[in-house]
């Protein structure tokens, strides 16, 4: 079965700063006709921080959209022309001061198919060396180290709800349990 949407238009309904949304004109599988709104994104990463004593780096965050404070793992959106692997080097640093001299890229995840191209990639950064915070103007968080046995029993109870943290938590137990393999960068 061809499951194929062709866009038959398309306009830029709103530009932002780093967000772009669209409205499409599409030919459905059926022939008929259909409109889809989606945001362009740039690109993300997310960052497994865990120390050489199995503890993980994860920050206390407000975030506007929610209206409320969240426990992640570090992330952030890909510069242009920015190679995921150095985005990933860069926000670890930025937000909690760490820098790692071993690194695997984990996975790639796409978190809102229905309404945004946006796609996540997932590192895992060990062999950590803590130096200063390199906030950027406007980001304010707290950095927390915790047991990792801790973060995952977060991400059960629900003390850890955003879907980035829960997909990165995923497979870096997977990982850990020998399940999957990373990528060396």
């Amino acid at each position: 079965m061809d499951l194929f949407e062709k866009q038959l238009s398309t306009e830029v309904v709103h530009q932002g700063g780093f967000l772009k949304v669209h409205r499409d004109k599409v030919a459905l599988p059926d022939g008929k006709e259909a409109e889809r709104e989606y945001i362009l994104h740039p690109g993300a990463v997310a960052v497994l921080a865990l120390t050489d004593d199995e503890q993980l780096i994860v920050e206390r965050q407000y975030r506007y959209p929610a209206g409320r404070e969240f426990i992640e793992i570090p992330a952030g959106k890909i510069d242009p022309n920015e190679p995921p692997e150095s985005t990933a080097k860069r926000e670890l640093l930025e937000e909690t001061g760490y820098t790692a001299q071993e690194w695997l890229h984990l996975g790639t995840a796409y978190p809102c198919i229905g309404y945004s191209n946006e796609k996540i990639s997932y590192y895992l950064a060990r062999r950590l060396t803590l130096s200063e915070r390199q906030l950027d103007d406007g980001e304010f968080l707290e950095v927390l180290t915790l047991p990792l046995r801790e973060v995952m029993d977060m991400s059960l109870d629900g003390r850890i709800c955003d879907s980035k943290s829960i997909v990165g938590l995923h497979w870096l137990a997977a990982y850990l349990g020998g399940r999957m393999r990373g990528v060396p960068i």
